[in-house]
């Protein structure tokens, strides 16, 4: 019988899982471990499925239904409004939003 503790071959043990769960700072029981290991690699199975799908041809896209997106010219601005949104400042001082200091 193989060792549920012990890591299998490119995937995620239950160590692993404790160890992520500390860095994270998450309380995972010791009784989860294992479960959440298995799921982890399904997830990850599935992901190297993903890989061997042959997209040779396949045009990049950043949505699955073909749209034109209304764009404005690429121009840099300071947007004039400075006043009026300092405005909304509870302090400003030329022409800067006033902050209290966060580090001494």
């Amino acid at each position: 019988m193989s060792d549920p503790q012990k890591s299998p071959e490119n995937g995620v043990s239950a160590d692993d899982v404790k160890k992520i769960a500390r860095l994270s700072r998450l309380d995972v029981a010791d009784d989860r471990l294992q479960p959440i290991a298995e799921d982890l690699n399904g997830i990850l199975a599935w992901i190297e499925q993903l890989n061997e799908v042959d997209v040779e041809g396949v045009e990049p896209m950043t949505s699955a239904v073909d749209m034109d997106a209304p764009l404005r010219k690429d121009e840099i601005t300071d947007g004039g409004v400075r006043d009026k949104v300092l405005a909304n400042a509870p302090k400003s001082e030329d022409g800067f939003f006033v902050v209290p200091r966060s580090v001494e």
